[in-house]
């Protein structure tokens, strides 16, 4: 099992928790989370392909009780 958190130039990446069989398969599901505004990294061990993303916070919402 790969470790699941690495960090890239002093970020902090998790894994997807997913194996990959082919870096083809990797590739395909790295572009949807990149849609969705990941940053990713992809790293090969041995004949498997494994995915760590990363999302910056841009905005909190707090839900609750409007000012009065």
């Amino acid at each position: 099992m790969p470790a699941s958190v690495r960090f890239c130039d002093r970020q902090k990446f998790l894994w997807d928790g997913e194996e990959y069989d082919s870096p083809s398969a990797a590739e395909a599901k790295k572009g949807q989370y990149e849609a969705q505004g990941f940053e990713m990294r992809m790293f090969a061990e041995e004949t498997k392909y494994f995915l760590y993303t990363r999302r910056v916070v841009k905005e909190v919402v707090v839900q609750g009780e409007a000012p009065p």
